[in-house]
């Protein structure tokens, strides 16, 4: 089971500093133009941390994880950034209203995590990760022992016992809205009997890696590159924690989205739609220019809808005025193709397994190395930007997925097998620049 520990984490002095003016999103989501904007909101802003510009004479000892690491340093000694003056847990709440209108109160929080290997079994991840980011992070950790943003953990508790045992402090030590209209609300319990329920609570637990993978896998690796240079390391070692935001599985205000598929390369439509019609039933949805919104709208709930009962994905073909609504009729056989495939049982169930494995793979001939690296199909959050791209021309088709269950992703997950990268999207993500964990 995990490990859980507070933290002396690293804050802002909001006598320096404004926390608008110094928070982000998370480095993999910020533009060249955002990261512009936050470099101008403040001197002290985090994006200078996370995601430091480069610059064209960039050497070995003069590049943007050097620069973030004299910069964190200089935070540091002009008290912009201060250390906390005793171990804390972070109770962190997000608060936002959804498109539908559906106010949202989603609360966990922040601590130090024991890392362990996913062999063990402790700490699940449910998705397979691409590498670039890792390598990028890693060199970021090594030159500035620290961790500016969180693991993502989910973890079951059903009965709220870590709702029970926390007590909150009077007053948050942050409470900012940020550029989505998303209330932060940051409090640091402090209370040693408090932590001590908490950490307890914790210890029978299991947590599923939710968004992360690719900071945790960094992680591990930075923590062993760190006990090769110490060879009388402890357990208690920062190094051998990682800093993590826990929320529960079971709350129903744990909301995660689909990540859909957009596919750029030239494709043969009608062979496309001659295979897929061989295992799935379709429902066409005509829209002119006027009625494009409407209809766009009822499809994608239909695609909701269906899911429910069956496995179901949407689809829009470049230069077509219909969506199409793809739903399976042949379960048994399309089982069999991806038992041939050795694609474990569990997996079967999942509509992402049937899009890569059959409707990627074999139907349209993209190897699992093309998919693994985005060559010719891409990955988009944005239910509006994957219709766009197609509208817009830039895609031969989108595939717009349903929402992912989230006690399949437990099924998955606690069997040990993965699903394909990029299957969930956990909203909201967690801001830069509330905690950050030294690791030295």
């Amino acid at each position: 089971m995990v490990k859980v520990a507070p933290l002396e984490g690293i804050v802002y002095n909001l006598d320096k500093v404004n926390i608008s003016d110094v928070i982000a999103p998370p480095y993999d989501v910020i533009s060249s133009e955002e990261q512009e904007n936050l470099y101008n909101k403040s001197p002290y802003n985090i994006v200078r941390l996370i995601l430091g510009k480069i610059n064209p004479d960039d050497n070995e000892s003069n590049n943007r994880y050097t620069r973030a690491a004299e910069d964190f340093k200089n935070f540091l000694e002009q008290k912009a950034l201060t250390p906390s003056a005793a171990p804390c847990i972070y109770y962190y709440v997000q608060n936002y209203t959804t498109a539908k209108g559906e106010k949202i109160s989603r609360k966990g929080f922040i601590a130090r995590n024991l890392i362990e290997e996913y062999e063990k079994g402790n700490i699940m991840p449910h998705e397979f990760t691409m590498g670039g980011p890792k390598e990028d992070r890693l060199k970021l950790m090594k030159t500035c022992k620290a961790n500016f943003s969180q693991v993502f953990f989910a973890y079951s508790d059903s009965e709220g016992e870590i709702d029970k045992a926390v007590k909150l402090p009077a007053k948050p030590i942050i409470d900012v809205t940020d550029d989505q209209g998303i209330q932060n609300i940051l409090y640091a319990i402090e209370d040693k009997e408090v932590i001590n329920k908490m950490t307890a609570v914790m210890s029978d637990k299991k947590v599923l890696i939710a968004d992360g993978h690719h900071r945790y896998e960094t992680s591990i690796a930075y923590r062993n590159f760190r006990r090769e240079e110490n060879s009388g390391w402890s357990e208690e070692d920062n190094f051998n924690y990682v800093m993590a935001y826990y929320t529960n599985l079971d709350d129903e205000n744990l909301k995660v989205y689909p990540t859909h598929r957009i596919v750029e390369r030239e494709i043969d439509k009608h062979k496309l739609l001659d295979d897929l019609k061989k295992y799935f039933d379709t429902t066409e949805y005509l829209f002119d220019d006027v009625t494009r919104e409407d209809v766009k709208e009822k499809f994608v709930a239909d695609i909701e809808e269906t899911a429910q009962i069956k496995i179901a994905f949407g689809a829009c073909f470049k230069d077509e005025n219909k969506y199409l609504l793809f739903k399976l009729r042949e379960k048994e056989a399309v089982d069999k193709i991806l038992a041939e495939k050795d694609v474990p049982e569990v997996l079967r169930k999942l509509d992402l397994s049937i899009l890569h494995k059959i409707v990627l793979s074999d139907f349209l001939c993209f190897s699992e190395d093309d998919q693994f690296k985005q060559n010719g199909v891409k990955y988009l959050k944005k239910e509006a930007e994957a219709f766009e791209a197609v509208e817009n021309k830039q895609a031969e088709v989108v595939f717009i997925m349903a929402t992912p269950s989230i006690q399949l992703i437990k099924e998955v997950s606690s069997q040990g097998y993965k699903m394909p990268q990029k299957s969930t999207y956990f909203y909201p993500k967690l801001l830069s620049g509330l905690v950050i964990n030294p690791l030295d």
